[in-house]
């Protein structure tokens, strides 16, 4: 269990000896509880808890003691904050960072690579789903595509998206790179969005709010992924904040936006996808309220499980060689990235097979 999600309202989580037990109201008798689960610390790499979770003081230090994150939601989905181990011993290394983050030679050649691997595997997840809608198509004649009238390879947003690619090495500034980005990434949500069940429409991005299902799901994993990052350059002595693509700005870990950008189209993407294409989640799982849409307490119990599963499930990478997950790969780029400090062509962002 390396994720231990607790999305109960009103639980309590204490320790005993060397694990949490999980302790909830019970609906017989509020005044008693009853212990719903025992989880041993040896099992837990993270922890994600909703606002009213309550935590004994017993339990958060050993958790501290053990390096083991944790992550604080409120009840719309909305990030509160990382309750984090300390980490004090990489002032070298975050000197060395902060010398890097100002030289615009290694800003752009790090941001180029991080660019260059979100727009591949944009393409990559585009050419994968176009493969599975001819399949279907070939099944059933009366699907769309008309696979007797494939569309004209110009036309095709893979081709885009191939030529855009090429574009990216050329780029001469970091302005100049983040105008492919974002050009890359509009056409490709274009062609992303006719993927998705008629009852499911996307027209744009929307994110604060999220103005529907899908923005709202994809604006949650995204919070995710980014949070988990987070976490994951201050463990290995980063300082999450001084991001190269993404400008350091005060009030963002612009950092771990730049080392989640190829993570993008493989897990936030993707993920949504398959929760509204195979009916995982449906309209009842969502909330409106407050100008937007939001995923109620049922369907983020949905969402995280496949989450997990999604992070977690083992893969073989053609890049690195070995059987992997998205997760330990997502670590593997804030060593690849502090690497890089000293040898730029040290850091290889993730690439889908």
């Amino acid at each position: 269990m390396p994720t231990a999600i607790l999305n109960l309202d009103r639980c309590r989580v204490t320790l005993v000896s060397e694990r949490l037990e999980i302790h909830a109201p019970d609906p017989d008798n509020p005044a008693r509880e009853i212990l719903l689960r025992t989880l041993p610390l040896r099992d837990v790499d993270r922890v994600v808890a909703g606002e009213n979770t309550h935590f004994t003081s017993p339990a958060l230090a050993e958790l501290l003691r053990r390096q083991i994150p944790l992550q604080f939601f409120a009840g719309n989905g909305r990030f509160l904050g990382n309750f984090l181990p300390a980490q004090n011993h990489h002032g070298l290394a975050r000197l060395r960072q902060y010398q890097r983050t100002l030289d615009p030679a290694f800003a752009l050649q790090i941001a180029g690579r991080i660019v260059a691997a979100k727009l591949y595997n944009q393409r990559r997840v585009l050419q994968r789903l176009a493969a599975s809608r001819a399949t279907t198509a070939n099944r059933d004649p009366s699907a769309s595509p008309d696979p007797s009238h494939p569309p004209a390879p110009s036309d095709l947003p893979t081709d885009w998206l191939g030529a855009m690619l090429a574009q990216t090495s050329r780029a001469t500034s970091l302005d100049e790179l983040r105008g492919y980005e974002g050009a890359a990434t509009a056409r490709y949500f274009a062609a992303w969005a006719t993927f998705l069940p008629p009852d499911f429409p996307f027209e744009r991005r929307s994110t604060r709010p999220p103005l529907n299902p899908v923005n709202a799901c994809i604006r949650f994993a995204a919070t995710l992924l980014y949070h988990e990052a987070v976490a994951f350059t201050h463990a290995h002595g980063l300082d999450p904040a001084l991001g190269l693509l993404h400008a350091t700005e005060n009030g963002r870990w612009s950092l771990a936006l730049d080392l989640i950008e190829p993570f993008r189209p493989v897990l936030v993407e993707a993920l949504a996808l398959d929760l509204f294409s195979h009916q995982i989640l449906s309209a009842a799982h969502f909330d409106h309220r407050d100008g937007g849409c939001f995923l109620n307490e049922e369907g983020r119990k949905k969402f995280f499980l496949q989450y997990e599963r999604r992070l977690e499930r083992q893969f073989l990478s053609e890049a690195v060689g070995h059987r992997t997950t998205l997760r330990a790969q997502l670590e593997h780029q804030a060593t690849l990235f502090k690497n890089a400090l000293d040898n730029p062509a040290a850091f290889e962002p993730f690439l889908m097979n």
